[in-house]
Parts: structure tokens; sequence; C-alpha cells
């Protein structure tokens, strides 16, 4: 006897719509596995669902951003709401592979949230690729705050602001002073500021270089931030101690941007990134396509020789690729 065939896109969306977990994880790797599927789901969904609220985690490795998730994911279940949880873990440039351990700090809080691991796959910036895709998709089966948790790879950590509504950066005391602060430019994409960790030594100076910089937000750019100043919090994940006050300001922040056209303009900037993304991948993988074929792979062994330029390898490469506009239009 033959086994049934698995539910397409259509079928099983239709179950996770009914609270089915499993359907709900499934999709989520249709979407992750990218291709016509992940189209076709995409399809299936409105084009502009600003339900829900998708909130961003960020910061350096070592700030306590999953333990200070779990204990939120804790908090949001007291309040009868319904969280979901994207861990996104940095794949090794070398294997590919990725821990997807971040979920074993929320385990302990994670009762009625879902949560789900998800490797970089080489792409840069705290992000996967299929993030953008995936918060949409949580949000469209009710899923209400959707919280992403980025890598934690540090200054140049700034994807998670095209994909939230709320970024969150969590920093802890000896994180570095205000001219350290100021190097980072996700002072100037965060909404909440948290300073973890709040017990130890240290916790009241790293608040103070964090007021410092936005009182000095005429010089680094902050002041340019339409609405509000950004609030920060104290927290201490492993007592739960300003994880109400976390919860509070993040919602704060987006009722700020619903009451005005803060939340609009910020969603279609995200997806105008998602396009430009989307579109780089594409390339990427033209050109890849291009420099695998017999030709692709004579130009490259000439330029590994030496006996003709990156430039005019790329003339060749962009020739056999069909009709290209003129240079400089």
């Amino acid at each position: 006897m033959s086994p049934s065939p698995s539910p397409g896109p259509a079928a099983l969306l239709r179950v996770a719509r009914g609270g089915d977990r499993r359907a709900v994880a499934r999709l989520i790797t249709l979407v992750e596995r990218g291709g016509d599927t992940a189209l076709e789901i995409a399809g299936l969904l409105p084009a502009a669902d600003d339900a829900g609220h998708v909130i961003g985690i960020t910061g350096a490795p070592g700030a306590g951003k999953s333990s200070l998730t779990g204990r939120l994911l804790a908090c949001l279940a007291d309040a009868g709401r319904t969280p979901a949880v994207l861990a996104v873990d940095p794949s090794s440039p070398l294997t590919g592979g990725a821990i997807l351990g971040d979920r074993v700090r929320m385990d302990g809080f994670a009762a009625g949230a879902f949560v789900r691991s998800m490797a970089t796959r080489g792409q840069q910036g705290g992000l996967a690729f299929a993030v953008p895709a995936t918060t949409r998709l949580l949000a469209h089966l009710g899923f209400d705050p959707v919280i992403v948790e980025t890598t934690g790879v540090g200054q140049v950590e700034v994807d998670i602001a095209s994909a939230a509504d709320t970024t969150v950066l969590v920093t802890s005391p000896g994180w570095g002073d205000a001219v350290q602060a100021n190097k980072a430019g996700l002072l100037e994409l965060a909404d909440v500021l948290v300073v973890n960790k709040a017990d130890r030594p240290g916790a009241r100076d790293a608040r103070r270089d964090l007021e410092l910089m936005l009182d000095l937000g005429h010089i680094s750019g902050l002041e340019a931030r339409a609405g509000r100043r950004p609030e920060i919090v104290l927290t201490v994940a492993t007592t739960g101690d300003g994880v109400p006050e976390l919860l509070a300001a993040a919602d704060a922040h987006r009722a700020s941007l619903a009451a005005g056209d803060g939340l609009v303009a910020r969603r279609r900037r995200g997806r105008r990134l998602e396009l430009a993304a989307t579109l780089e991948r594409s390339l990427r993988a033209l050109v890849d396509t291009a420099m695998d074929t017999p030709a692709g792979r004579r130009v490259l062994a000439d330029v590994e020789a030496g006996t003709m330029s990156p430039a005019d390898a790329c003339a060749v490469l962009l020739a056999g690729m069909g009709p290209q506009p003129p240079r400089g239009a």
C-alpha cells in the first residue's frame, strides 16, 4: 500500500489556521527551503498583512538575549497572549552547520509559545533570509507578538531593523563606554534599549552611557529618529526583574507607531528591502550558474592564472548572460 501524498501548502495552511503546531512547523520548513513552494505559500497570504507585533531582540553575544526572550515568553503567557519566537543561529562558514541551541535557554518558559530555531545559512546581518516571510506567516496564523532573536554578530547586525516593528537592543555592564556605544550603529536603530544583568556592578554606568548618547543625538544622528526617545530598561533575565517593564516599553513603542503613519512607513520600508534582498539572492544564483558553465570555468581559470583581469572576466561573463544595458546607464 503506497503512502498517502503529503498535503500541499494550501491544505497545510488550513490545518495551521486551526492551531496545528506541526502544520505550522512544516510550513516554515517549506518557506526556508525556498523555491516555487515558498512562493506558493507567500501567494496564499495577504500581500500587506499588518496584524501582530514583530519584536526584534538583538545585541552582542553573551548579553543574555535568549534568557531574556525566555522571560518575555513567560510574561506574555501570564498576560494571556500567544507569542512565537524565531531564534536565529549563525551557520558555520566552514561546515555550513548550526547548533540551533538558543531555544534551550527558553524551554523552561516557553509553555504555550511556538519556538523555532533557524540557521542563517550564510546570510549576513544577523538574520536568515526566510525571516521576513516567516514572520508574516506566523502573524497571519495569529501569533502575537512574533519575537525574532538575532545571532548577535555585533556592530553590523542591522537587518533586524527592517524586519521588526520594534527593535530591542540588549546590552550588559561592561559592554563599552559612550564612545563605543556611538560606534555601534545599532544604537541608531534601537527603539528600546536594555541593560541586562542589572544586578551586576556597572549597570548604572552602562545606563548613563546610553543616556549620554541619546542626549548627544544631534551629533550621532539619533535625533533624526521620528517619534519618541528610546526608553532604557534595566533587567535581570535570571530572575525576571524588569521584564514586565520591557514588554510595556515594546508595546508602547508599537502603539506610538500605529497612532500615526510610522507602522505603515516602517513596513513599507521592510518590504522594499526584502525585495532588494530577494533580487540580490536571485542575481547571486545567476552568477553562480554562469561561473559553473564550461565558459565560466575557463574564464575563472584565466583569472586565477593572472592572464585575465577580473574586470575583463566580468565583461565576458555578462556578455554570455544576455543583452546588457549601456555603460553609465
